[in-house]
């Protein structure tokens, strides 16, 4: 996927497309300089680094779909139980082997591509100058914010591989345990949307990082979670299931926190969006499809939960006798 770690990292590398650039296999981890060339951030190494980077520690599509399946058999053995304990545990394992199967289904996509390589650069070419009519900020001004902060860099490149998973599976496990009457339609919410980005992803876009004038920050650190050469989890820029997972816990921590300090959850889906543009893993309107979909997919599964209760509070009511046979038998 061009959105987070996955299986893809251990992938057979595919050749890089003529004119652009990939991530360096020799990582620099001497002092940077940043300057701008024609208006686009460029980095600039010193001489002495090392090859290298992130160790990827991600399932594989394949181990988080046995690990699913394995799951859901525990959970239903625990729902046999007679026990109380095992059937109290049951619930907490079946989302668990639900939540390893939505990852090994984001996994496998990452994998697939209904158009292999070819065009992802000149779409994300296209992306880059609708942003620009569009008037919108430049993602490489973003990364000249950061430029000369070596520790901000890092930090955001941590941010991106890691807080992506990180606080979704916090925020589910206390959706779970505070709001467990919530918990099954924000789930619903969560893997509806992230199959419709997955969808849009099958078209390959390459993300700004492997576009000329931009930075690859991850790999200049050593902090890559991709594999080297163009597999199709690097060419899956569009939309940012980042954007969209972290749009969908700020909004669900507000709406069903009570706490007063649930406003601060907002805070995660800023700084996400700072951290794709400054990464330069994806451009602004990547993200701005991620949440047009996951407002669609909440107004879809709302009217469709609308429409069902509907259905049901029809199907419950007892016949209404007419009042004319009633009338004749009075007489």
């Amino acid at each position: 996927m061009g959105d987070a770690p996955d299986d893809a990292h251990g992938r057979e590398d595919q050749p890089a497309a003529p004119g652009h650039r990939t991530p360096s296999t020799e990582i620099s981890t001497a002092p940077t300089s940043w300057h701008n060339t024609d208006g686009a951030a460029r980095i600039s190494a010193g001489h002495s680094g090392h090859s290298g980077r992130v160790h990827n520690v991600a399932l594989t599509w394949e181990q988080a779909a046995s690990l699913s399946a394995a799951l859901l058999v525990a959970a239903l053995c625990l729902f046999q139980s007679t026990a109380p304990r095992p059937r109290a545990a049951a619930p907490l394992v079946r989302e668990a082997g639900v939540i390893a199967g939505l990852y090994a289904l984001w996994q496998l996509a990452g994998t697939l591509s209904v158009l292999g390589t070819a065009g992802a650069f000149h779409r994300a070419e296209w992306i880059e100058r609708t942003e620009r009519f569009w008037r919108l900020p430049s993602e490489a001004g973003v990364q000249r914010i950061v430029a000369g902060h070596s520790a901000l860099v890092q930090a955001c490149n941590l941010y991106y591989a890691i807080m992506h998973f990180g606080v979704l599976f916090a925020f589910l496990a206390w959706l779970f345990v505070r709001h467990r009457d919530e918990y099954p339609a924000i789930r619903m919410t969560l893997g509806l949307s992230t199959l419709a980005c997955l969808l849009v992803q099958l078209v390959p876009v390459a993300p700004p990082r492997l576009l000329p004038g931009y930075v690859d920050t991850a790999a200049q650190y050593g902090q890559s979670v991709y594999s080297l050469g163009l597999a199709p989890d690097q060419l899956s820029a569009m939309p940012s299931v980042h954007v969209a997972w972290a749009v969908l816990v700020g909004w669900a921590v507000v709406r069903v926190g009570t706490s007063r300090w649930r406003w601060l959850a907002l805070a995660h889906p800023v700084l996400t969006l700072f951290v794709v543009a400054a990464t330069a893993n994806h451009f602004w309107l990547d993200g701005i499809v991620a949440v047009l979909l996951l407002v669609l997919c909440a107004c879809v599964q709302s009217g469709a939960a609308r429409g069902l209760r509907a259905w049901r509070a029809r199907a419950v009511q007892p016949p209404q006798l007419s009042p004319e046979p009633m009338a004749r038998i009075l007489r």
